[in-house]
């Protein structure tokens, strides 16, 4: 006899955006930066694992993870990588840079 289909027994995966944002030193661009990415990460409907690095303490980073201008923003996870350039103060045009769809409260 089959038993009865859980709907709840199949949840899918929920997607956590990991995050990794590229600085130089705590200028105040690269808090402004941090600053802005706090506001978009928190008005979005999935968590963000957020890692803020610092290429002055770090630089072989740069090399190592393509690094070619800063500040950078890097989605890595869910693929493929997007990264978008610049101080994120249009969290709309980060967005759509990322690829991150913002769910719509109705």
């Amino acid at each position: 006899m089959p038993t009865p289909r859980n709907p709840k027994a199949k949840k899918s995966p929920k997607v956590i955006y990991n995050l990794r944002l590229y600085v130089a030193g705590e200028t105040p661009k690269s808090l402004v930066t941090i600053s802005n990415l706090k506001n978009i990460c928190e008005g979005l409907p999935v968590p963000c694992k957020v890692e803020v690095i610092d290429l002055i303490k770090n630089p072989v980073l740069a090399r190592d993870h393509q690094i070619l201008a800063l500040p950078m923003l890097v989605r890595e996870l869910p693929g493929p990588i997007r990264k978008v350039i610049g101080d994120l103060s249009d969290a709309e045009r980060v967005l759509v840079g990322l690829d991150i769809t913002r769910v719509e409260s109705k």
